[in-house]
């Protein structure tokens, strides 16, 4: 079965934006996988995290949005607490931006979703 943990929060000093887990992970042999996906049900964004027994899922949700928005313009990739050592999220941005473009018009994502998506990053899709 596949483990999934929520984000709980995020901090942002300076330019580095650094993302919290609402429970500490029971895996701790993990890895930045460099992949974002969406969970349009759960509201959030997912990034998969590689262990020896395949993804773990990390799920952003909408209560975090503003950081991904402020992550877009930073010059580097999020990080993430993962219990005592500190995970650059690898391709976060690029695939977040990738991402908000494909969702911008496409209710395929669900309109809820989609909306909320294009509300929260409306100042990103414009500047493109």
């Amino acid at each position: 079965m596949r483990k999934t943990y929520n984000v709980d929060s995020g901090v942002q000093n300076g330019t580095e934006i650094r993302f919290l887990l609402q429970e500490l992970p029971e895996e701790l042999d993990v890895n930045a996988g460099g992949q974002l996906i969406t969970d349009s049900d759960e509201m959030a964004f997912v990034y998969l995290m590689d262990s020896a027994e395949g993804y773990t899922y990390v799920l952003f949700p909408k209560t975090v949005w503003p950081l991904l928005a402020i992550s877009l313009t930073s010059e580097e990739e999020p990080i993430l607490a993962w219990g005592a050592k500190d995970i650059r999220l690898t391709n976060f941005r690029e695939e977040l931006e990738m991402l908000i473009f494909n969702i911008e018009g496409n209710h395929n994502y669900g309109e809820d979703f989609s909306s909320a998506v294009e509300d929260l990053f409306k100042e990103h899709l414009a500047a493109q």
